[in-house]
């Protein structure tokens, strides 16, 4: 999907509850490709969408035609991610994952900022433009996904070792293992979309939120559940 004219009519999208699956599928149709990970013996088939690929903003204008733009997003995690529900389960089984390398840097980005980022773009002046939008601060996969198994119980993840590259391919896909092994540069990619600012700058910010509206909407389904005294 190129930038051009005729971008793709999604109005009526519900921004809270669907930023991240509609920002996934853009990125997905605009690369040609599909991303996975697969945290050992819990699932094979989760999604993630990385910084090069490209994203197309939507029309916010009643479905008028006018000339695209592109936004490309850092990787993307929030509390809607079914990969971070993924790895949840298998960081409170103990299962090891595959870490990379703590040299490889990336930038990420909260599904929430991802959404304002995306709002933030709509605008004529940035019609035919190529934007960016990624958190503060490039840090590796290992960081990230360590950070966050300690939010949930396990404060010493298992990593698989790198000798075991060739064998870990079995369990785990080989886009993945591709993806968390690229090495972003340290300066953050520009031009950002004008006026947007990550309402989480960094990625212990995010977790934090990741982790809080996790235990909201727990409390929320106790509070309905029919056995409740």
């Amino acid at each position: 999907m190129a930038a051009g004219r005729g971008v793709e009519k999604k109005v009526g999208i519900s921004l809270a509850g669907n930023i991240q699956r509609a920002a996934q599928r853009e990125a997905i149709a605009a690369s040609g490709s599909t991303s996975t990970m697969s945290p050992p013996g819990v699932h094979r088939q989760v999604r993630r969408t990385h910084v090069p690929a490209r994203t197309c903003a939507w029309q916010l204008d009643r479905g008028r035609e006018a000339p695209a733009y592109v936004v490309r997003l850092g990787y993307l995690y929030g509390p809607a991610s079914a990969d971070l529900r993924a790895y949840r389960t298998a960081f409170r089984l103990g299962r090891p994952y595959w870490a990379e390398s703590a040299r490889a840097l990336q930038y990420h980005l909260h599904q929430l900022d991802a959404g304002a980022a995306l709002l933030g773009a709509a605008r004529p002046q940035n019609a035919g433009k190529v934007l960016y939008a990624t958190d503060g601060a490039a840090v590796s996969f290992r960081r990230l996904m360590d950070a966050f198994a300690r939010r949930v119980g396990r404060p010493r993840p298992l990593h698989l070792p790198l000798w075991s590259k060739q064998l870990a391919r079995l369990i785990i896909d080989e886009q993945h293992m591709q993806q968390v092994a690229l090495n972003m540069p340290l300066r953050s990619p520009s031009p950002r979309v004008p006026g947007w600012k990550p309402r989480f700058p960094d990625f212990d910010q995010g977790l934090d939120q990741v982790i809080q509206a996790w235990s909201s909407q727990a409390e929320v389904a106790a509070a309905r559940s029919p056995d409740r005294d």
